[in-house]
């Protein structure tokens, strides 16, 4: 049976129920992709794409990944201090399937949109703001910052030791010597000296900060090779990027949150933590394989006996 897929230009206005209607025909293009071919295949994944991109806002820009919603209407283009209502996603994407597993409840929390990007001038003296307060964030393991100049504030991930009253310096110069930075400091790679522990760190220059972000994390810069810097991750993984990165220089707050002990099956569920099947859980432990200890140790101190010798006589 022949199949057609209007799509329409993104410069037209469509009505909302059309385009309910079109996601609804798109996602049953995909559940029966099998019995489609490539091309009808792909021009479905464009127009899921267009469609749910166009009416919903997702942190990470891809349509096939784990994603964060944000409430439609919301205008993520400019910068605000406001909370805005996040969406629960239950691990599952735009065509209702599960993505990513153990996602599942957990307490409403509103998104505040931390400013990874460590923009400061390029030659003068640096950007100096003020640290207003430190406070909690529900959507991220560590803690964030309120920080402020005249004109403007902004969220930043806060360090171990940051408090309110601190002064934080940006820069993007790299002088010929090294320099001697405090904690939350933002600098390039190259202005930094060697071993330094760093967090919030670029892979591409004037970007935003992609690794050691999470709460107690830290980077170390190991060493400098002409334009390069190696930069060795909390994973022991070592990383060569560009000198002119940025990197915030100390620990991620919150160090203690490995430690901290869940303690109930309630609390998870707070969490957004989904349990796992029953069909895997042990239950009484009759059935199935036993956890035994092992087996004592076996001690060969003497010699393995010879065979008897074995005579055959013929007649």
């Amino acid at each position: 049976m022949p199949c057609r897929l209007l799509l329409c230009s993104p410069n037209v206005s469509v009505d909302v129920t059309m385009v309910k209607c079109l996601k609804m025909v798109v996602s049953a293009l995909l559940r029966r992709s099998l019995h489609f071919e490539r091309p009808l295949l792909n021009l479905a994944k464009s127009a899921q794409c267009f469609l749910f991109q166009k009416n919903d806002f997702h942190s990470n820009q891809t349509a096939f990944g784990v994603q964060k919603f944000i409430n439609a209407g919301i205008d993520v283009t400019k910068y605000t201090m406001k909370p805005l209502p996040l969406q629960k996603s239950g691990g599952r994407g735009h065509d209702g399937r599960i993505q990513t597993h153990g996602i599942g409840g957990g307490h409403k929390q509103n998104y505040r949109m931390v400013d990874f990007k460590k923009d400061g001038p390029r030659e003068g003296p640096p950007l100096v703001e003020v640290v207003k307060c430190v406070r909690y964030d529900p959507c991220r393991t560590a803690d964030i910052a309120v920080v402020a100049t005249g004109v403007s504030r902004r969220y930043i991930l806060a360090s171990q030791n940051m408090k309110a009253g601190d002064l934080i310096k940006t820069s993007r110069h790299i002088p010929r010597m090294a320099v001697k930075a405090n904690e939350g400091d933002s600098y390039p790679l190259g202005a930094l000296p060697i071993g330094t522990l760093v967090h919030n760190v670029e892979i591409y220059a004037d970007n935003y900060g992609k690794m050691a972000r999470a709460a107690g994390t830290c980077a170390q810069l190991v060493r400098k090779v002409g334009n390069q810097c190696v930069v060795r991750l909390p994973s022991k993984r070592e990383i060569s990027v560009s000198k002119h990165c940025m990197a915030t220089v100390g620990r991620v707050s919150n160090v203690e949150h490995n430690k901290q002990h869940i303690g109930s099956a309630q609390r998870s569920r707070w969490l957004g933590i989904r349990p796992q099947s029953g069909l895997w859980h042990r239950k009484t432990g009759y059935n199935g394989r036993k956890i035994r200890p092992i087996p004592p140790l076996k001690t060969y101190s003497k010699s393995k006996p010879a065979k008897p010798a074995i005579h055959k006589f013929s007649f």
